[in-house]
């Protein structure tokens, strides 16, 4: 295992966290709260929700490209 197929899947991980508690941020109450005044969720929800994705997919692009590779 060499150490882009780590970097690869602490990202994976790091990613899939980030994108629960985003979920779990946006149906929050003080989330709902903000909806109903500003038309959309909070900030921390949409970046957490974002910031997941983005790592989520390096993180699986980073392991299916490190597979073949010897180090």
């Amino acid at each position: 295992m060499n150490v882009r197929m780590i970097v690869g899947i602490a990202l994976l991980i790091g990613g899939a966290a980030a994108l629960y508690f985003g979920f779990q941020e946006a149906s929050s109450f003080a989330s709902d709260v903000s909806e109903m005044v500003t038309g959309s969720p909070t900030d921390r929800a949409m970046q957490l929700q974002v910031g997941g994705g983005v790592a989520a997919v390096i993180g699986l692009l980073l392991v299916l490209t490190g597979r073949g590779k010897a180090s």
